[in-house]
């Protein structure tokens, strides 16, 4: 059955709802909270006196408003104490003014605190001390420098340049290579007139230029050749090395004498700024010895400074005392001279002031509030969630009349299995109306179900052939003890939905 669409609130009735459950939310705040109190010392009592009407400018509601009337009352004993407050207050008042007419001659004399009252301190006693000593013998001049105790030697004498190198700029080379000349002008002719004895003797024994014989016998001469000019040029070097170390140890025996001379400079350096700092530190301890004698001076007159300073300070406390205490003496007379003046005026405002009865404490009532009920709120929100069932009511119909209409249409005029028995029923999805056999309109419900043999558990949606068969049997067959329905038959019986 197709659902119907919810009908919108009035907001007129709306408001009218939330303004009365308003006012009667504040009634009943009104009636929580004048609560009444009994406490020892009376009674707080809160009545309702009479009403007031309010009207409502938006609906033209007229509201009766409750009017409260708070009372206090006192407790028997406190209205006692009231009543004999009030009657001593009264007399008081009488005998203040009955005194007030003998303090008038005292008030008409003048006042004169100044005859026979004691004198005041003289402070010219206080000025007479004399002035303190703000300086003092400083006891000698500090001495601040020394006599001439010589410089210190910061030079000594020059002991001589370092040799920093020996021998010629080539280190000897050139001396090595005149050795070397030598010994080979001596070896070369010799080693000329060998090579052409061997070349002879090769020749004489038939062995020619370029054989192997030959190459043999001239590579061993070049051997001994080459290592007879070796033996010149390892000659020459050793005289290069033989000179080189003269020279160096010529050049370490002048550089030792350079040292010798430096140090003995450096010693007789050291001796003069020994002496000259010997000469300081007697010089330095005479001055601090001096010093040290003055500061003890100027500490000794300070001390006699300070002593003259304090016996004049003891002088003028002792001076200070006697005035303040001819002061004291002077204003403790004022005071018992004003206290005469002013005791009767005290009398008659004691008199007249009274004591004041104690009113009774009141609790602080707790407050309690009854919360308003939002009764447009909730009538809006029924309405919304009226509107959402109405959608989805809607949406779940509009599923069914697709599915069965959808079903009719493929199927045409086969029968399909729709027993009961052979499904896993589900939720029930809604209502159509049906026209059956009889013609009389019957409602026909849907449901979502899936086949047990269905190893998917696909979900479909349609009528039971069971609830089919009351409506129309001529829709619904037999097969194998299985009920089956025609859909297209179904689909021609459905008259609308609602």
């Amino acid at each position: 059955m197709k659902p119907d669409a919810p009908t919108p609130p009035n907001p007129y009735q709306t408001a009218a709802a939330q303004t009365g459950t308003n006012v009667s939310t504040g009634v009943a705040n009104a009636f929580l909270n004048n609560v009444n109190q009994n406490t020892p010392d009376g009674s707080l009592r809160y009545d309702v006196t009479g009403n007031y009407g309010w009207t409502d400018p938006s609906t033209g509601q007229t509201y009766q408003i409750p009017t409260f009337t708070s009372t206090q009352s006192l407790s028997p004993q406190s209205q006692a104490i009231r009543s004999q407050t009030d009657a001593a207050k009264m007399n008081l008042a009488g005998l203040a003014n009955s005194q007030s007419a003998s303090i008038s001659s005292l008030l008409n004399t003048a006042f004169q605190p100044g005859a026979g009252a004691p004198g005041a301190g003289n402070a010219a006693g206080i000025m007479g001390v004399p002035g303190a000593a703000t300086s003092y013998d400083t006891g000698g001049p500090i001495q601040s420098s020394l006599g001439d105790y010589g410089q210190a030697q910061s030079t000594f004498g020059d002991a001589g340049d370092i040799t920093r190198s020996y021998g010629p700029e080539d280190n000897f080379s050139a001396d090595r290579q005149r050795v070397e000349d030598s010994l080979m002008a001596r070896m070369n002719p010799q080693l000329a007139r060998e090579r052409t004895n061997i070349e002879q003797r090769l020749a004489d024994q038939g062995i020619r230029y370029g054989s192997q014989a030959y190459t043999s016998a001239m590579d061993d001469y070049n051997r001994q050749a080459t290592d007879t000019r070796f033996g010149a040029i390892s000659q020459a070097g050793q005289e290069q090395a033989r000179m080189n170390d003269m020279a160096a140890k010529q050049a370490g025996f002048q550089n030792a004498a350079q040292m010798q001379a430096y140090q003995q400079a450096q010693g007789r350096g050291e001796f003069a700024n020994q002496a000259q700092l010997q000469n300081y530190s007697q010089m330095l301890g005479a001055g601090s010895f001096a010093n040290a004698a003055q500061q003890q001076q100027n500490s000794q007159n300070a001390a006699l400074a300070g002593f003259g300073n304090a016996g004049l300070a003891q002088q003028l406390a002792q001076q200070q005392s006697g005035f303040n205490a001819q002061n004291a003496a002077r204003n403790q007379y004022m005071q018992e001279q004003y206290q005469q003046r002013n005791q009767p005026l005290n009398e008659i405002s004691a008199l007249m002031s009274g004591s004041q009865v104690q009113n009774p404490n009141w609790l602080n009532s707790p407050q309690s509030q009854i919360a308003t009920t939002d009764i447009g709120g909730l009538i809006n929100q029924n309405f919304a969630q009226q509107s959402q069932n109405y959608q989805a009511a809607n949406s779940n119909w509009q599923s069914t009349m697709g599915g069965l209409l959808g079903l009719g249409g493929k199927l045409g005029g086969a029968a399909i299995m729709s027993d009961v028995r052979v499904k896993d029923v589900g939720p029930k999805m809604g209502t159509v109306f049906a026209a059956g056999h009889d013609g009389e309109p019957k409602e026909l419900p849907i449901y979502q179900y899936a086949y047990k043999d269905d190893p998917a558990s696909t979900t479909h949606v349609g009528p039971m052939a069971q609830d089919v068969e009351k409506i129309e049997p001529r829709a619904v067959t037999t097969r194998k003890g299985v009920k089956h329905i025609y859909p297209a038959k179904v689909m021609g019986s459905i008259l609308r939905a609602a």
